[in-house]
């Protein structure tokens, strides 16, 4: 059975095959444009969850526009099959030119390096991390300028699983925690490494092996050139908060270190160089392959490739959608249609002749967003990452949105008043956040808060706050909705009481010694002294022993509670959901 075509185009050459589909080289027959076109794969066509969750990708792509990303021209589909028509790029991926060239000169790796971050930054603008950054996913065109490629595995930040290239992955990937752009920033530095290197900074014979490198050898800084050993450092820190947040601060890091060890005009040295390694598989490029080509275009500027039209060549990623990007629109259903991309080149996008199909609004998804904000007088400062949702109905996200920020922004609160109260001088405060609970129903987040202050010093002033958002209301729960009546009363108070003593350590003598009595007013309050949280299995009670007039050296205790050891406390319902299927997930 012939194999089917997007409609108008005529098939040039293959540029790779794989499980979930191909893609060729094709040109427009009306306009003689070239284009990337990757098929899905024939059976997975057929699985209407698969096409489903095609069309949310080709949504996604569709807000992303940068330059230093492989773009998309749009989304075809009829009964017979669908099609992703992308951006040509006549180039060869970093990993064929690292296997001919072996090493690169240090401009050239600070080169290929700032290219592909700058690309995932814009990607992290959105909230997306891509999580398979790797060579293979970096094309370098014949003017030594590099352009990223397949958001396959791509995921909103927030998602947690051991998805990834094993070589490149973070040790947040290896323990299947949340992904994060600084997830991003470790692989881009692993890939940084081997361009200087020649070598991968982990190699192992076996799985388990390389999971031991990532997660706990020491960072092999000594292989680089000493004034490249710090940005490889904090790029290929344990700890994703030792990172650099994300790409665009790496960027900064990155050109600092660049201009102070290779001068100011570092980087078209480095262009220069990619040039020039590219140039030795000017011939393997798809276009100059088939004599339509521009390998011999000169090295311009970082800014040139903004504009440029090229082909996505490289079929090497696991995804459904090789490359990422759009400089053209996206139609699905309703017939056929024609769509005006980036330099007048006409992209035929297809559709079912049926009556078309309402459009579903996007499904809700969460991510970290993160967050740099500077207010008041005296100056505060709140950093890091806060807890966000999307898609959905605008007013039910915003409404979700600003409960899940309700911690940070009391406690910022708080600080302001404390600040102005002391007459301190200007302060920052950190905000990292912990997913505990996340369903179809609830959102439950715990976000570690500190204040760096010099006049407002003592530990007391730094604390971890929970939420528990629900997402058909966009409310954050209350005592009253996380407990039962009876849960509530003084004999179950007692016997949450009794619980906290028991979990407690030895150590905690605050809370093992002495009698605590909290009071449902006490409970999830907006300063309380008993804040609670959901995980699947247990309940997350963090303590303020002050509030409960203990001295202040006794601080905060985190415990966790079973469910089974509180029956008939906590609400049932929220026991039930607190095992379902992990939701909002990637629209």
């Amino acid at each position: 059975m012939t194999e089917w075509r997007v409609p108008g185009y005529t098939e040039l050459k293959v540029l790779g095959e794989g499980a979930q589909g191909r893609v060729v080289l094709a040109r427009h027959d009306a306009s003689g444009k070239n284009a990337a076109i990757k098929y899905l794969g024939a059976r997975l066509a057929r699985d209407a969850d698969f096409r489903e969750r095609f069309r949310g990708e080709a949504e996604l792509l569709r807000r992303l526009r940068n330059p230093y990303v492989a773009g998309i021209f749009g989304l075809v589909e009829t009964a017979g099959g669908a099609a992703i028509v992308m951006e040509a790029v006549d180039g060869a991926s970093l990993k064929a030119v690292l296997a001919e060239r072996g090493a690169l000169a240090a401009e050239a790796a600070l080169a290929v390096l700032k290219g592909s971050l700058l690309g995932l930054a814009a990607a992290h603008d959105l909230g997306i991390v891509h999580r398979d950054y790797k060579p293979a996913n970096v094309i370098v065109r014949g003017d030594g300028l590099s352009k990223l490629i397949d958001f396959g595995i791509a995921v909103d930040a927030g998602a947690a699983d051991r998805s990834g290239t094993p070589v490149y992955m973070a040790p947040e990937q290896w323990r299947a925690e949340p992904a994060s752009p600084a997830t991003d920033v470790y692989a881009a530095t692993c890939v940084f490494f081997e361009c200087v290197t020649g070598r991968r900074p982990y190699a192992a014979d076996d799985r388990a092996a390389l999971m031991h490198s990532h997660l706990a050898a020491p960072i092999p800084a000594e292989a680089l050139p000493e004034p490249l050993r710090p940005l490889v450092e904090q790029g290929l820190a344990k700890n994703p908060w030792d990172r650099p947040p994300g790409a665009a601060a790496f960027v900064s890091e990155l050109e600092a270190v660049a201009t102070a060890a290779y001068g100011r005009d570092w980087e078209a040295a480095g262009v220069r160089a990619l040039a020039g390694a590219a140039a030795a598989l000017a011939m393997a490029f798809p276009l100059t392959a088939l004599g339509m080509g521009g390998a011999g275009a000169s090295a311009g500027g970082a800014g040139a490739a903004a504009g440029t039209s090229g082909t996505a060549v490289a079929a090497s990623g696991k995804g459904v959608l090789g490359v990422l990007g759009t400089k053209g629109a996206v139609a699905v259903a309703g017939g056929a249609v024609a769509v005006t991309a980036a330099g007048g080149a006409a992209v035929y996008v297809a559709a079912d002749d049926g009556p078309s199909r309402p459009r579903r609004p996007a499904p809700l998804s969460f991510a970290l967003a993160g967050v740099n904000e500077t207010s008041g007088t005296p100056a505060l400062t709140v950093n890091g990452q806060v807890a966000t949702v999307k898609g959905g109905d605008p007013a039910l996200a915003r409404r979700i949105n600003a409960a899940l920020r309700s911690p940070v922004d009391d406690r910022a609160q708080a600080y302001r008043k404390a600040l102005v109260d002391f007459n301190a001088e200007a302060s920052s405060s950190s905000v990292r956040p912990t997913v505990l609970l996340r369903t179809s129903r609830y959102l439950s987040v715990q976000y570690d808060i500190r204040l760096n202050s010099r006049t407002v010093s003592h530990s007391s002033w730094s604390r971890v706050r929970t939420v528990t958002v629900d997402l058909t209301t966009g409310q954050p729960l209350k005592a009253a909705q996380l407990f039962t009546p009876a849960g509530l009363s003084g004999k179950g108070l007692d016997a949450l009481a009794a619980q906290i003593r028991e979990l407690a350590s030895p150590t905690r003598s605050c809370l093992t010694q002495r009698p605590i009595r909290p009071k449902a007013a006490q409970i999830q309050g907006k300063e309380g002294y008993l804040d609670v949280a959901l995980t699947p299995r247990n309940l997350v009670a963090l303590v303020d022993t002050p509030g409960f007039g203990f001295e202040m050296a006794c601080g905060q205790t985190r415990i966790e509670i079973p469910y089974s050891a509180l029956p008939g406390l906590v609400a049932p319902e929220l026991v039930k959901a607190a095992g379902s299927t992990p939701s909002p997930t990637r629209s």
